[in-house]
């Protein structure tokens, strides 16, 4: 009998919690969020490379024109 409850147990011990793939994800982004991992707050360089494009842009259709 004792046997037979410590293989159920070892059984148990092995068994997943999530019952397909994305239920696994969806558990892992919401608690990445909970810690905060994608809460990276921007800087100033994509609003810079967009000016300096625009900029280069202007400059090449002027030159062409």
């Amino acid at each position: 009998m004792s046997l037979e409850a410590d293989a159920k147990s070892a059984r148990g011990g092995f068994a997943c919690l999530f019952s397909n793939s994305d239920e696994y994800e969806s558990a892992l982004i919401s608690e990445r969020r909970a810690q905060g991992r994608y809460n990276h707050p921007r800087g100033r360089w994509p609003i810079l490379i967009f000016i300096g494009c625009s900029l280069l842009l202007a400059g090449s259709v002027l030159l062409l024109n």
